[in-house]
């Protein structure tokens, strides 16, 4: 391993979190507009309140590694978050954790953020297509495991996922809802882009920018 290339250690984990809860305070109007169309309509605030927890969570923990912060985020999401958002999202960060070693490499986070992607479709019995969480967090998936594997760096391997869920967000517009609450409405879900996957294109979009930073 070429420890000059940079890697995911405890400080970049803490950053991506912390981001993330950043992003979340800002977008949470837009969260929640979205979700109001198809949804509860409480994606944002949700999202924000669990975020909020999760930093109060993170300060003053002592983790053994990056791992650990991931799945202290995890758990904290599952206790503070209503809705499908919290045991989802929570359940993906217990997976990511669990993956990761430390310190690791692009290749590493990869399959980590593969078991979050695991995790979640095994939760919400979710496949691409069905305009969730999986249509942004799919591709992203794909387009970092592409990246590590062909020898770019943790930022371009972000990066290439950031993209990636962004196009996959905006891909669920034309879609019709087939699970979660948005499937309730059939014909009337398409034309409304899905808030879960625009949530993981922060999470995504995040990563990026703290890696690059």
């Amino acid at each position: 391993m070429d420890f000059d290339t940079p890697l995911f250690d405890i400080p970049l984990a803490e950053a991506w979190i912390r981001a993330i809860a950043a992003a979340v305070e800002k977008e949470q109007t837009r969260l929640t507009e979205l979700d109001s169309a198809i949804g509860d309509g409480d994606h944002g605030s949700n999202l924000q309140r669990g975020f909020a927890a999760v930093l109060t969570a993170l300060d003053g923990l002592q983790p053994a590694g990056p791992g650990a912060v991931l799945t202290k985020t995890g758990t904290t999401l599952i206790s503070k978050v209503g809705g499908a958002s919290g045991p989802l999202y929570g359940k993906a960060f217990r997976a990511i954790g669990a993956a990761l070693p430390e310190p690791a490499a692009p290749a590493d986070v990869a399959e980590a953020l593969a078991a979050g992607l695991d995790a979640i479709r095994t939760l919400g019995k979710a496949e691409p297509g069905d305009k969730t969480i999986v249509d942004a967090w799919t591709p992203a998936v794909a387009a970092f495991r592409h990246a590590a594997a062909t020898g770019a760096a943790l930022p371009e391997a972000a990066a290439a996922a950031a993209e990636a869920a962004d196009r996959g967000a905006r891909d669920t517009v034309p879609l019709q809802a087939r699970k979660g609450r948005a499937s309730y409405l059939g014909e009337r879900s398409i034309g409304h882009q899905d808030p879960g996957a625009t949530s993981t294109a922060l999470l995504f979009r995040a990563l990026a920018d703290v890696t690059t930073g």
